[in-house]
């Protein structure tokens, strides 16, 4: 099954800033360096719109010490306004739908309602206590975003359902505006 979130090959990204990776152990990788995720033997990059991450922490810091569960949703590259320098199919994570939407259907009925269907191959979690590393309790997606306090984009980072760690870029522009009919 294709993964919606990831684009193996992309090339270094003009309007992308990688966000410094932090490994399990307190050590800070930087992502500027040039070093490249190998995954399998391909690269693998997240790529998240600044809006999004900023708005997944601040929602994380006003829910500590609560722990965050999310369904993040890409939208591709080439639906967007501004030329992203990326191919118009690669996924870049821009939306999330609430845990709790759909919730006493999905518990008679056993369907997810929160999510569109097709959408939501990734997920947004929070280890408030830590650690900063996926953990068996999680729910696992194609791509899980972690974040751990303090709140900042040096606490966040992504992993894959293997809990590999994933370089996680971020971009600087907009989604596009979506109008319901």
């Amino acid at each position: 099954m294709p993964d919606d979130t990831t684009a193996p090959g992309d090339e270094h990204l003009s309007g992308a800033e990688p966000t410094p990776d932090r490994t399990t152990d307190g050590e800070t990788v930087d992502s500027d360096s040039g070093s490249e995720v190998e995954v399998e033997g391909e690269r693998r990059r997240i790529h998240v719109t600044r809006g999004l991450v900023d708005l997944l922490l601040d929602m994380a810091e006003d829910a500590e010490p609560s722990s965050m569960n999310l369904v993040l949703a890409p939208t591709p590259a080439g639906e967007f306004d501004d030329d992203l320098g990326l191919d118009p199919e690669t996924p870049v994570l821009t939306h999330f739908y609430m845990a709790e939407a759909g919730q006493s259907v999905s518990a008679v009925f056993g369907m997810d309602l929160g999510t569109p269907a097709g959408r939501g191959r990734a997920r947004f979690l929070t280890h408030p206590q830590g650690p900063f590393e996926l953990t068996e309790r999680d729910d696992l997606a194609a791509v899980v975003l972690l974040a751990v306090p303090p709140w900042e984009r040096r606490t966040l980072a992504a992993f894959d359902r293997a809990s590999r760690k994933l370089e996680l870029a971020v971009v600087e522009a907009e989604p596009p505006q979506e109008e319901l009919d």
